[in-house]
């Protein structure tokens, strides 16, 4: 699996440059938006009940302030707006970026 060679902060996108050579873009907002946290997407319980996940869906002018590598498999990103509880995988964050910007 590709790892973060280098991370940017380009203005209000996050750009990664990965170990095989690919980069990813990612407007800060949009990251934001992507969270895999409990609290953006919700939780389920033992017996099937989603909880959570029903807060705002659109983070209009939060940026990226810090981010952290966790392990050998994901990043954590703090956002102006406090939020810092997702783990996004690499492999999450190429999947995403596929989405953001298709291959042609």
């Amino acid at each position: 699996m590709p790892t973060p060679a280098n991370i940017q902060l380009i203005g209000r996108e996050l750009a990664i440059a990965w170990s095989d050579g690919a980069e990813s873009y990612f407007p800060t907002e949009l990251l934001r938006a992507a969270s895999p946290s409990a609290e953006n997407i919700g939780e389920r319980d033992i017996f099937g009940q989603l909880h959570g996940g029903d807060g705002p869906k659109q983070f209009p002018g939060v940026t990226v302030r810090a981010w952290e590598q966790v392990g050998n498999y994901a990043l954590r990103f703090t956002f102006s707006d406090g939020h810092g509880s997702g783990l996004y995988s690499y492999d999450y964050l190429r999947r995403l970026a596929e989405q953001i910007r298709p291959s042609s």
